[in-house]
């Protein structure tokens, strides 16, 4: 796996690649693999391009090969958080009627918190039924920094 970090405007982030996709995003304090080669690469410049732009503005979707490690039932949980439009929230029962499993709630929150690429795939948009913020690998500030971002080039 290759990995590079640089500073954004959310602090010094992480983004790694393996086989030509994005597989993972590091924030401060993220538990980083001793097996990783520090380099700088085309596709995680191009992703920090994007990143950088959405975190200007000036950038809703991103266009990069994402390819997290999960089960089936993560990708399909992933697939639908991909589905949230920019700008709008939904929660984990909303995740879980989406996918045609509607028992699967907690089920829906473990993958969403196993999410390997935040940002890129927009857990940040899953709050809790009650309306409320819940967890976010990369802190709530930062969720609730990224939903104001949103919010505000609605």
């Amino acid at each position: 796996m290759k990995l590079y970090f640089q500073q954004t405007t959310l602090g010094k982030l992480g983004i790694a690649e393996l086989g030509g996709n994005i597989t993972d995003v590091y924030f401060a304090g993220d538990f980083i693999p001793q097996d990783v080669e520090i380099v700088e690469t085309t596709l995680i410049n191009e992703a920090f391009s994007q990143l950088n732009a959405y975190l200007a503005g000036e950038c809703r979707e991103f266009s990069l090969p994402l390819a997290p490690r999960g089960t089936v039932f993560m990708q399909t949980v992933w697939q639908a958080l991909c589905a949230v439009p920019y700008a709008t929230t939904a929660s984990y029962k909303d995740i879980a009627l989406a996918i045609n499993n509607p028992k699967a709630v907690r089920a829906v929150g473990q993958a969403n918190h196993k999410n390997s690429i935040p940002i890129f795939i927009p857990c940040h948009r899953i709050i809790g039924s009650n309306g409320k913020l819940v967890g976010y690998s990369g802190g709530l500030d930062i969720k609730e920094f990224l939903l104001a971002l949103e919010k505000r080039n609605a």
